[in-house]
């Protein structure tokens, strides 16, 4: 039986290993910009290249609508998406999708420091 491989696993796994040391140090009830400041430094602390608050276009028919920003991408490959509050809203999973539609990037996770932590991880197929 063969092994399915998942898109970035070596790098997802790591992301989110610094994720639970990131929750498991400072646990609950910090905004999403301490958060985002605690995975860059865990990031790069295991060796990884961070990119935050990173500008996209939104392209529509080859023509660009506007910019968003994304929280962070990691080594060039990973959308990461941080969101801290109690619940997670619904439109947060729309969110990273459309970061993703929005770069060449495949795979992304959000990242939730809720009261329990949690992580979701997205794939854009770009077939």
């Amino acid at each position: 039986m063969h092994r399915r491989v998942l898109i970035e696993e070596e790098l997802t796994r790591s992301v989110i290993n610094a994720f639970f040391e990131v929750y498991n140090t400072l646990g609950f009830g910090f905004l999403e910009h301490v958060y985002a400041l605690a995975m860059e430094r865990e990031l790069e602390d295991r060796g990884h290249v961070v990119s935050r608050e990173c500008p996209v276009r939104v392209i529509y028919k080859g023509q660009t609508l506007t910019m968003q920003r994304i929280d962070m991408i990691v080594d060039d490959k990973l959308v990461i998406e941080i969101k801290s509050a109690y619940d997670l809203h619904s439109a947060a999973i729309r969110q990273l999708q459309s970061y993703l539609r929005g770069t060449a990037l495949e795979v992304g996770l959000l990242l939730h420091f809720g009261p329990k932590a949690k992580f979701y991880r997205q794939v854009e197929s770009r077939d």
